[in-house]
This record gives structure tokens, sequence and C-alpha cells, in this order.
């Protein structure tokens, strides 16, 4: 016949037990922040601009441009067609502008291919028409306006078929 075996004693959580648990949580949680912050610094180091104190030159400037378009109160409608763009130019009053310098630079939103500037010639009063041919898909398109010691920029997405 075997011999009885002592009797066996209940598992009874201890202090030590619980010091270990909670500093066995901080180390992962620790560990695991370390970890994101280290993936975080080597893939964006915060900085946005190589020159930040120019780019918010740059940026004010711009501001002051879009305030002082503003006040000109001149309307931009552009268009896309077969064989180029069409933009029209108005005053405050819906007046067309006529006689001023025109062009338009066509850029692709996701990459600098196909980038081209187009210098519109105007066809009737505050029309002005440039050509490029083949022409498919989204472009961004920036119109400039120059005349009369004023100048004006407009912005639009075009999509040709």
């Amino acid at each position: 016949m075997p011999a009885p075996s002592a009797p066996r004693v209940p598992f009874t959580v201890k202090g030590w037990h619980v010091a270990a648990g909670v500093v066995a949580f901080f180390v992962i949680v620790i560990g695991v922040d370390a970890a994101f912050l280290t993936l975080a610094y080597r893939t964006h180091p915060g900085q946005v601009a190589p020159r930040p104190y120019e780019a918010g030159l740059i940026y004010n400037a711009e501001l002051e441009r879009l305030r002082a378009q503003e006040v000109l109160g001149w309307r931009v409608a552009v268009e896309a067609r077969t064989d180029g763009v069409m933009v029209l130019l108005q005053d405050r009053d819906r007046q067309p502008l006529s006689g001023l310098k025109v062009t338009a630079t066509l850029l692709r939103p996701a990459t600098e291919q196909g980038r081209s500037v187009l210098t519109l010639t105007e066809t009737a009063p505050g029309r002005y028409v440039g050509d490029r041919a083949g022409l498919s898909g989204v472009w961004d398109t920036r119109v400039d306006a120059e005349g009369g010691g004023q100048s004006f920029v407009a912005e639009r997405r075009l999509t040709w078929p």
C-alpha cells in the first residue's frame, strides 16, 4: 500500500505576487510605449519643413496675397475642354476682364509627371483659351492672371475624359 501523501495546501495570493504583477504590468506598458515612440520618431522626426521660419514667412505672404485678391473681387471660371483649357475672368460687377496676361499651370495631383504651363490667349472679352491636346484624367490647375498692376491666382481641379 502506498504511503499516504501530505495534504496539499491551497494556493494563496501573497503580497509579493501582487507586487510582481504590478511591476510586470508597468514593464510591459513602458516597453510598448518606448517601442511606439521609437518607431514614430524614426518615421517622422517632427520637422515638417527644412526651414520652418522661411516657410512661415512665405505662408504669411500668401495670406496677404489672398486678402488683397479678395479686395479685388475678381471671379474666375475654369473649364476643361477636349482641346485644352478655357478661363473666364470677371471683375466684381461681373464685367469681363480684358487685356490680361493669363497662364494656366497643369499638374497631376500625385506626381510632377506631365506638368505643363500654358499661355492663354484672349479669344473674346474676358475669355482666355489655352490649347493642350491629349489631356485625360484629373489635373490640378493654377490660373495666374496679371494686368494693370493687379494679379490674381485661382486653383481648380479639372477632369478630362
